[in-house]
């Protein structure tokens, strides 16, 4: 699922947008100001901002600049009613990818939304694994009823590289180059834990099959 920060001190009409984005499968946090929303942008990792501009203490825009200027390149839409084009001009410079102007229709900034993130980052799709457990390519994470699993970055990397060669051969020399740098030790008792702990998110149990003296194949 793709994570989303709103900023906006709109509080009935942050609630709106919260709910939308949910029935989308998206997951939402909302700052009412621009501290909150660093503050939450230190604690989680997001895919997409969606920013209104005249919000408390840091507005949209600074807040922006102050995300860039950290090498913060997370796409961003603006949510705005102003409609002088300095202000639209400025919003461009911070960094920002698009803007909407308020009142904002909810099917267009589902829209924008999806545009953002396919020009940004990877087509927009997540893959279902089975038992409501999601991969997100974009952020590279693993979600079981919208919860991060928090799974360890090698079994994530693996899940990965499986996934682009599903129903193809995975050899054992394509899994060390991947998990593994040239410096790095590995051993084959720390691929076979991997190996089943990436069993254990499909819903077929058997769907990695071991090919002895070969490698493996992800049937999905």
């Amino acid at each position: 699922m793709y994570k989303i920060l709103i900023l906006e001190d709109d509080t009935l009409f942050a609630n709106t947008l919260e709910d939308f984005l949910a029935c989308e499968e998206f997951i939402v946090n909302i700052a009412k100001d621009g501290e909150e929303a660093l503050s939450l942008n230190y604690e989680n990792n997001y895919d997409l901002y969606i920013f209104d501009i005249n919000v408390p203490k840091i507005n949209g825009l600074e807040l922006l600049k102050l995300l860039r200027q950290n090498s913060d390149s997370t796409p961003t839409i603006f949510l705005t009613s102003y409609k002088d084009k300095d202000t639209l001009k400025e919003a461009f410079l911070k960094g920002c990818d698009d803007y909407i102007k308020k009142p904002v229709d909810l099917d267009e900034l589902l829209f924008r939304i999806k545009a953002v993130l396919k020009r940004n980052k990877k087509e927009f799709k997540q893959i279902n694994l089975g038992n409501n457990i999601v991969f997100n390519p974009i952020s590279k994470r693993v979600f079981e009823d919208g919860v991060d699993m928090n799974l360890p970055i090698k079994v994530l990397e693996m899940l990965e590289l499986f996934l682009e060669n599903r129903n193809e051969i995975v050899t054992k020399d394509m899994i060390i180059s991947r998990l593994w740098s040239a410096s790095q030790s590995y051993s084959e008792g720390s691929i076979r834990v991997y190996i089943n702990q990436l069993k254990k998110l499909f819903e077929n149990k058997e769907a990695i099959i071991n090919l002895k003296g070969i490698g493996y194949k992800l049937e999905f």
